[in-house]
């Protein structure tokens, strides 16, 4: 099978690509990523002379590339995105052309070139927010984003559904929780957090902690991919979820003794605006169809990312001081 990963140079991207080629070498992947601050070759440093890998760095907003590249494509797995909340916030615009647009001309390409297989990798923040007794989110759950970033993914969720059913595109939806794991980039709590601590600095907890968030290690998540594109039923979504519901401040002070620090280093910040209290995943449906569960303990995955984090200290040092993009411009050019 050829597969084009969109977005294949961030976090969850880039780990499932490892993900895949180490569970199906036959299959050929063509990586998309316009290379904006989030996405980062070095996470895919050791696959770069793999015969079945290749980059191409490039925008989703480019529709004749676009077209170019879905034309010798089976499988079309769309994870590029624009997903940081507080981003969102200070400047929405950049989230509805990437999620909604970006989308939107993948979709067209793959109607376009003979119906194409799409899954669209989307978020459970399209579901709103929980109360501390309501039942977790599920494919039923009605949708009621709460940010700018939400919204917009609720609104590539809307046009995916939309090409099934008027085009009837063969797509599959999946909605995830948290994720966390090797190659976050340093912006997200775990990550910020950990590399925080190593550099002696603060950690700024919004409000007063009590934002709970259910967790699901990158590696879960990806299998959970791998199993709807191989075994979904066309046209439905699965909500895939860490069953691992942790309060922010409970994560923080795991961090801080993980790391052999006091409580002293937490700095309450101003809450975030209209910060969501609580998600939850219920993925009984993913279970019951496709066999799917986290398999990957929040302590196990927790232990092995904190490890992570500290042997690969120069990764996250030339993320946060923006090395990482000056050594891809030279071969790429300016960064996305």
């Amino acid at each position: 099978m050829k597969l084009l990963v969109t977005g294949g140079a961030g976090f969850i991207g880039s780990n499932f690509i490892h993900y895949w080629l180490k569970n199906h070498p036959e299959d050929s992947i063509v990586n998309l990523d316009f290379l904006t601050y989030a996405g980062n070759l070095e996470n895919l440093k050791e696959i770069e002379g793999n015969p079945n890998y290749s980059f191409v760095k490039g925008d989703i907003l480019d529709k004749d590339l676009i077209n170019d590249l879905v034309k010798e494509t089976d499988t079309i797995v769309h994870f590029a995105a624009e997903s940081h909340v507080d981003r969102s916030i200070l400047d929405a615009s950049a989230f509805l052309q990437t999620n909604v647009m970006g989308t939107l001309n993948l979709l067209e390409a793959a109607k376009n070139n003979g119906n194409k297989r799409f899954h669209h990798v989307s978020t459970d923040e399209v579901f709103g927010h929980l109360g501390p007794n309501d039942p977790a989110f599920n494919e039923e759950t009605p949708y009621a984003p709460r940010s700018p970033y939400s919204a917009s993914k609720a609104g590539s969720d809307h046009l995916v559904r939309s090409y099934f059913h008027t085009h009837q595109l063969p797509i599959t939806i999946s909605n995830c929780s948290n994720n966390y794991g090797p190659y976050q980039f340093p912006e997200k709590l775990i990550p910020l957090f950990i590399t925080n601590l190593v550099e002696d600095k603060k950690l700024p907890v919004y409000g007063d902690g009590m934002q709970i968030r259910d967790w699901i290690h990158v590696d879960d998540h990806n299998r959970g991919v791998d199993m709807i594109i191989n075994k979904g039923k066309i046209g439905e979504t699965y909500c895939l979820g860490g069953d691992s519901e942790k309060a922010n401040i409970e994560i923080t002070k795991l961090i801080l003794e993980k790391l052999g620090k006091g409580e002293e280093m937490i700095e309450y910040v101003e809450d975030r605006k209209g910060h969501d209290r609580r998600y939850a995943i219920d993925f009984t449906k993913a279970k019951m169809e496709l066999g799917w569960e986290p398999q990957i303990s929040f302590e196990d995955g927790m232990k092995s990312t904190v490890e992570w984090y500290l042997d690969n200290e120069e990764w996250w040092r030339n993320v946060k001081s923006g090395e990482y993009e000056k050594y891809y411009e030279k071969q790429y050019g300016r960064m996305g």
